[in-house]
């Protein structure tokens, strides 16, 4: 994933520092096991193609925005209201502008609106976990929404996801796609969930948001402070295996 305008179509991507990245095979994240890649990878060489896109239009391409994942229903969803804010920077920690961000989660109970959760928790008639927004033109985001569940999720035993955010961004080329998880600050099943641990505790401090007061919304939700970085030395870990 990297950062837009001449420097990218000039000088293409930085390679990444080694243990920046989750290693496409951990053993304790079992799925890996069977989607690892079993031969070295083949690095492709950058053209145009790689490094530029066309400018999208994302309001027209996707609809508008949904930043307000507690709005556009008959009630109040259930839970804790959290807003969530930051930045999208690239790799010199310039501003990424206009670039699209989607946002999917489990509800407060730890359950995902999808076919495949069958997860004994109760639904939420006012939460799909659903919604996308747009940066501004300093690369600034904020969404509302409920703080998600912890869910039970059978990669070993008594196995717990700790609570987390997913976030998808795009960058300028078609190729260029940042998926990661965002957690929150002080939850005791991060030091023992082995997608967090892929990484090394450098690199996974950079997926714990922080609490944040200027965030937080006087009476009516706790705020918290998550930036992506794409690409080099501190780039925002990606989520490799799902």
């Amino acid at each position: 994933m990297v950062g837009s305008g001449k420097y990218t179509a000039a000088m293409g991507f930085r390679p990444e520092p080694p243990g920046s990245q989750p290693p496409y095979f951990h053993e304790a994240y079992r799925c890996t096991v069977k989607r690892a890649p079993l031969q070295p990878l083949v690095p492709i060489p950058q053209t145009l193609s790689e490094i530029t896109g066309p400018t999208c239009d994302w309001p027209r391409l996707m609809g508008s925005a949904i930043a307000d994942l507690t709005a556009g229903f008959k009630g109040e969803p259930l839970g804790e209201r959290i807003v969530v804010s930051g930045r999208v920077l690239d790799e010199d920690g310039r501003p990424v502008r206009r670039t699209m961000i989607e946002i999917w989660q489990a509800n407060s109970a730890g359950r995902y609106v999808h076919e495949s959760d069958q997860h004994p928790a109760p639904l939420d008639p006012n939460f799909t976990g659903a919604g996308r927004v747009e940066t501004d033109d300093d690369g600034n985001y904020r969404v509302m929404t409920v703080k998600p569940g912890a869910y039970p999720w059978r990669n070993h035993d008594n196995a717990w996801r700790p609570a987390h955010i997913h976030f998808s961004l795009f960058g300028p080329g078609f190729g260029t796609r940042l998926v990661t998880q965002m957690y929150f600050p002080g939850d005791p099943l991060i030091e023992i969930d082995p997608i967090a641990n892929s990484v090394g505790p450098d690199v996974r401090a950079r997926l714990i948001s922080r609490f944040d007061l200027a965030t937080t919304l006087p009476e009516f939700a706790l705020g918290y402070r998550f930036d992506f970085v794409l690409r080099g030395r501190l780039a925002t870990p990606m989520e490799h295996a799902r």
